[in-house]
């Protein structure tokens, strides 16, 4: 598994993971893809097999419900208030630590959500199965 950390979120994410043997992970800076539109970034995430990490659920969950088969989205949000550096690391901390039990994310996102009464995270199905 790799991860893709979308520019939204910290380079200090891509090192985390390669701090914990995902070695391949990067950052769409790292990549010259700053700026690039949010279907650009899919493509590549899926193309190249990389998990996507962003904090834009909203944008993305919908590009990825188009997709037939993709290798998993990471969502991690939190209100704007409270999302700061440290914020962002502790979650993805948790992330990473979730992905240690389970480490299947084909065609399923992985939601973690932060706000002051604590955290919470969720995984499903993307898309949602037509069955």
């Amino acid at each position: 598994m790799k991860f893709l950390i979308d520019e939204c979120l910290s380079p200090d994410l891509a090192h985390m993971a390669r701090d914990r043997r995902f070695h391949e992970s990067t950052h769409v800076t790292w990549l010259g893809l700053t700026s690039w539109k949010d279907w650009n970034i899919i493509r590549i995430a899926v193309d190249e097999d990389y998990v996507l990490v962003t904090n834009n659920a909203a944008d993305f969950a919908k590009l990825y419900g188009l997709e037939e088969l993709h290798p998993g989205l990471v969502c991690i949000t939190a209100s704007p208030e409270i999302m700061t550096l440290e914020l962002q690391n502790r979650l993805f901390g948790l992330v990473l630590n979730d992905i240690a039990v389970d480490a299947d994310l084909v065609n399923r996102v992985l939601e973690i959500n932060a706000d002051r009464d604590g955290v919470a995270i969720q995984r499903y199905e993307w898309p949602r199965s037509k069955f």
